[in-house]
């Protein structure tokens, strides 16, 4: 089924220890320089373009899967004690993958934030 009607894949919010402005700035320029690394991608992946960006609140990628070029990643930020709480929602205007692979995209999502953006501060 393919269409312009937005459809939610996933979605999920958890904390991390770095505040809202320097997450954001993860998001927005995930390469910095004198950052630790966390954006490790697969072979079936390929870098996200930032479609749009409100400091320091909202960032939205275009799709980590070339043979999914309608799903779209969008973050949203908010602070949470001396941290961050961030949220991602993946969405597509595209066909809805089967639940296989639904699953994959948000492992590799939350892996993506929840392991290798974390350990990127420190834990």
């Amino acid at each position: 089924m393919t269409g312009t009607a937005e459809r939610q894949l996933g979605r999920r919010e958890r904390r991390l220890p770095a505040p809202p402005a320097v997450v954001w700035r993860s998001l927005t320029e995930p390469h910095q320089p004198g950052a630790r690394p966390w954006l490790r991608l697969l072979d079936d992946e390929v870098e996200p373009r930032v479609r749009r960006a409100g400091e320091p609140g909202v960032v939205v990628w275009s799709s980590l899967w070339p043979r999914r070029p309608d799903d779209v990643l969008t973050f949203d930020l908010r602070p949470a004690g001396s941290g961050a709480a961030l949220r991602w929602t993946l969405t597509t205007t595209g066909a809805v993958p089967d639940d296989s692979t639904t699953g994959h995209l948000r492992y590799r999502v939350n892996h993506l934030l929840w392991s290798e953006l974390r350990s990127s501060y420190g834990q």
